[in-house]
């Protein structure tokens, strides 16, 4: 008996540490593919083609400062030089990216 409470104890841990890291690596997935050739893998568009097209970095106040909506509109769409993913990532990729590039901020 106290080795089923013992393993359920375990489970119940487990599954509380992947829960995030799945939902984290989605984005970072999705992100590493689609973004980071220009944004630069840590947010700092300090790539040979984020520097060319003057890549804003996800630590300037005014990215910052943009709402999630805008982040995900931005994303869908495009902006500027930035191509628009709407129809070549899900809905929940690109939420998942938004989720990711929040992390990119700090």
């Amino acid at each position: 008996m106290k080795n089923r409470i013992r393993a359920a104890a375990m489970f119940v841990l487990a599954a509380s540490i992947a829960a995030p890291a799945f939902a984290q690596s989605a984005g970072a997935a999705t992100y590493k593919a689609k973004c980071a050739m220009c944004h630069g893998p840590d947010g700092t568009a300090a790539t040979p083609v984020g520097k060319m097209m003057k890549v804003p970095s996800f630590k300037e106040p005014a990215v910052k400062a943009a709402s999630e909506a805008s982040l995900i509109a931005v994303t869908k769409n495009g902006k500027g030089k930035m191509p628009a993913y709407n129809g070549k990532l899900t809905d929940a990729q690109i939420r998942d990216v938004v989720s990711y590039i929040r992390t990119l901020e700090k």
